[in-house]
This record gives structure tokens, C-alpha cells and sequence, in this order.
């Protein structure tokens, strides 16, 4: 029997599509997004918890949760 491979969900931002408006860094709860030389933002996985709340906040549509494997 195969172990059970557990998975994290993590932000993950269209850095080519980003408008780095900052709406995302104002709402994340863990300071986990930066914008990054005024051109897009940048997620630190270390810290995202894939709550979501970015993605939701993100006026442009750019930002999506996906499963990663921890």
C-alpha cells in the first residue's frame, strides 16, 4: 500500500496578467504576498495557507488556489 501523499492548498498569482494593484496584500491575514518592484505580486508558500481571501480580493482575477503536495 502506496502512503498517502498529503496536499496543501497554496495562492499561486499570473504574475504576467498582475496589475499589482495590492488589493491581495491588504487582505491576507499571514503577510504572505508582496508586490515585487511595483510589477506584480509575489506569494511566500512558506507562509500561505491557501485561505483564499486574495483570490477573492484580486480586482484583475489573477490569483488561483491550487493543491500542492506538502
Amino acid at each position: 500500500m502506496e502512503p498517502v501523499k498529503k496536499k496543501r492548498r497554496k495562492a499561486l498569482v499570473n504574475q504576467r496578467d498582475c496589475v499589482a494593484c495590492g488589493c491581495c496584500m491588504k487582505v491576507c491575514p499571514l503577510s504572505a504576498i508582496r508586490v515585487v518592484s511595483g510589477v506584480a505580486a509575489q506569494v511566500d508558500e512558506s507562509k500561505c495557507v491557501g485561505c483564499g481571501k486574495c483570490a477573492k480580493e484580486c480586482p484583475a482575477s489573477v490569483i488561483e488556489i491550487l493543491e500542492v503536495e506538502a
